[in-house]
């Protein structure tokens, strides 16, 4: 039986780096405790797929086992205290026993419930209290304050505070018996619809990256990256944005994505010639982009799939486009600083061979390919990953060196369970923060509000969005910040005009910028552990790389290119998106060709904003200053060096 510490990334003081939704370190166990934790997080695996495929239960009682599982492992793996996790272990334990006590009780006693025509009695109150203690506990040891605050905020609002307010913010207030009871047995509290996406899409999904990661898919996708791009000058960075590409659609976490190849391709790029807070940065800013990219988005792609009815094939169809151009403009920053400091190409014989490695490795994309062809035939997202789960394990029998036996099906199993409870510990909360939204109808009253301070201008409303995903990717992880601004702000940008899918994806990957978003950015301090530079300066390179996240949204809005109109009319924008995207990246480099002076660098802003300004007329008129500018700095390019030689020559 393998101690918590086999399976985990790194050490660090007693305390283990975490990969999923957390902002805080998991304890390291060992002995009794270790395995306490495996058995359990393997049979936690094994009851979510059987909820999910034969299992008849209905869906409260199954959040409510999720939710006793969840809080089961959680109060183990986070310490009350992590000066001293080692002393307050035995408390834990009876935190984790009673929150796995109190969901349970929901189940046995629900049947008492409704026979009392739904009227709770004391009990009932003081377990229903309980499950929110609990619940706002372990999320403060999983994320910091900022969301147990924001619930006990949202809790008090709704009881006592809400009277206190004035105009479309005062709420009359209901009793305490009456939120306890919408927040533990209505389907519009801790046990709603986020618990169920929590309990479904959400976790059978970790548990699908979970297999594929311990079945040898992780290494052959840095194998891959480097086979395509590290013949290029600068290719290991760019064989890391490949990399953290591929590895998104197998975790859907930045950090998993930057731990998993940052420890690769992060000394790569220094031995380059990358500087380590650069190298750094690009690891973190492609790993950001890993929740982007389909077939595995984060949990949020399931959020929006499930309150805006969409369906999820949908979703990662669409976004498919935005999500390969993000890449391409981290790319492009690495390709001018590369030439730029005129980075040679690395030894071919360092390189594999793309045929080589789909040789040694084909069999991994069996499991991603069954994965998007269920959903192209109409299957749901829970039973595609199921069966897909299954091909992982089936597919590595077709190769001894990936074989997976018992051992390795158990600790993927464990790895599955581990790498959810933080996200889980996040939608929980998140429910009471949406389920007391609902209740006030908060929703609508800051959609006035929102549309009121951007006097009906789209743009200012994006820009208010863009302000609003900064300051709380400041302090909440990405998927609680998309469930906020969701909530929030979604319907006042409908209101404006724009489509359901653009006003959801747009609020989606502005909350991805929580992962390089100074001074708190997971995924680059990660990367800056792991280069070895400072972490606010590989925090603010990070943000700068990693600016398509602002600007690829703009298309959402006002361009189809979310396949909203023509598929000519949808190339047109992504072809412009990307013309602008190279001159962002020129303005911010200073580089292209040779050294470009500031009017320059000027005209390339210049020319950023043409690309993306809604018209063919202006994105021709763009793309030819561009062709002008490029062949300028090309000219000069060359008569500088025809310069040298005459000179030379002289």
């Amino acid at each position: 039986m393998p101690s918590e510490h086999d399976l985990a990334p790194k050490e660090n003081n007693n305390l283990e780096t975490d990969q999923g939704e957390a902002l805080a370190v998991q304890r390291k166990l060992v002995a009794f405790p270790a395995t306490f934790v495996y058995i359990a997080g393997v049979i936690m695996s094994l009851a979510h797929v059987w909820f999910n495929s034969f299992g008849v239960i209905s869906e409260l009682q199954r959040n409510a086992s999720h939710y006793a599982m969840v809080l089961l492992l959680g109060f183990v793996f986070y310490p009350m205290s992590k000066k001293y996790p080692d002393k307050t272990l035995k408390a834990d334990f009876i935190l984790a026993v009673l929150g796995f006590v109190v969901g349970f009780y929901l189940i046995f006693f629900e049947d008492a419930l409704h026979a009392r025509n739904e009227v709770p009695i004391v009990r009932d109150l003081i377990f229903a209290g309980m499950a929110i203690v609990l619940l706002i506990e372990l999320t403060r040891r999983c994320t910091g304050y900022l969301i147990p605050f924001l619930a006990i905020f949202c809790l008090s609002y709704v009881t006592f505070l809400g009277p206190h307010f004035s105009g479309l913010l005062q709420f009359r207030g209901v009793t305490v018996e009456r939120l306890l009871y919408r927040m533990y047995f209505a389907p519009d509290g801790i046990f709603g619809t986020i618990a169920s996406i929590s309990s479904t899409y959400v976790f059978l999904f970790i548990l699908f990256g979970a297999f594929l990661l311990r079945s040898g898919a992780g290494d052959f996708v840095l194998k891959l990256a480097m086979a395509v791009m590290g013949r290029t000058i600068g290719g290991p960075a760019k064989m890391a944005v490949v990399a953290s590409g591929l590895m998104g659609s197998i975790s859907g976490s930045a950090v998993a994505n930057t731990v998993g190849t940052g420890s690769l391709t992060i000394p790569l790029m220094k031995q380059t010639g990358f500087r380590p807070y650069f190298a750094a940065a690009v690891e973190a800013a492609a790993s950001t982009g890993g929740q982007l990219m389909p077939p595995i988005m984060g949990a949020g792609a399931f959020i929006m799939a499930e309150w805006t009815q969409i369906p999820y094939l949908k979703i990662i169809g669409v976004a498919i486009i935005p999500a390969l151009m993000y890449f391409s403009s981290v790319i492009f920053f690495v390709h001018l600083r590369a030439r730029r400091n005129n980075l040679e190409v690395p030894a071919d014989t360092e390189i594999p061979r793309v045929r080589v490695v789909l040789k040694e490795g084909w069999h991994f994309l069996i499991p991603i390919g069954l994965l998007v062809g269920l959903l192209m035939y109409g299957f749901t997202p829970t039973y595609s990953a199921s069966i897909s789960t299954i091909a992982v394990v089936v597919a590595s029998w077709f190769r001894k060196e990936t074989r997976m036996g018992i051992k390795d099906i158990g600790d993927a199993l464990f790895l599955g369970a581990k790498n959810m409870v933080s996200t889980a510990v996040v939608l929980l909360c998140a429910g009471i923060i949406v389920g007391v939204v609902l209740m006030t109808g908060m929703g609508t009253t800051f959609s006035i509000v929102a549309l009121d301070l951007s006097g009906g201008h789209l743009i200012v409303m994006i820009v208010l969005v863009a302000l609003a995903s900064l300051i709380l990717g400041m302090g909440l992880p990405v998927t609680a910040s998309y469930i906020v601004l969701a909530v929030l702000v979604a319907p006042a940008m409908q209101m404006m005009g724009i489509s359901l899918i653009a006003a959801h994806m747009l609020i989606f990957w502005y909350s991805q910028d929580a992962n390089v978003t100074p001074p708190v950015c997971l995924a680059a301090y990660t990367a800056a552990g792991i280069a070895g530079s400072k972490p606010l300066q590989t925090g603010m390179e990070a943000w700068k790389l990693a600016k398509g996240i602002y600007l690829i949204p703009l298309l959402f809005c006002y361009t189809p290119i979310l396949f909203e109109g023509p598929l000519w009319m949808v190339l047109e924008a992504t072809a412009s998106g990307l013309v602008g995207l190279f001159s962002f990246a020129i303005l911010f480099e200073g580089f292209f060709f040779r050294l470009a002076v500031w009017p320059v660098r000027i005209g390339y802003g210049l020319i950023t904003v043409f690309m993306f300004w809604p018209g063919w007329q202006t994105n021709l008129f763009g793309f030819g200053l561009f062709l002008i500018f490029g062949l300028w700095q090309w000219w000069g390019k060359h008569r500088s060096a025809n310069k040298y030689v005459t000179n030379a020559e002289g």
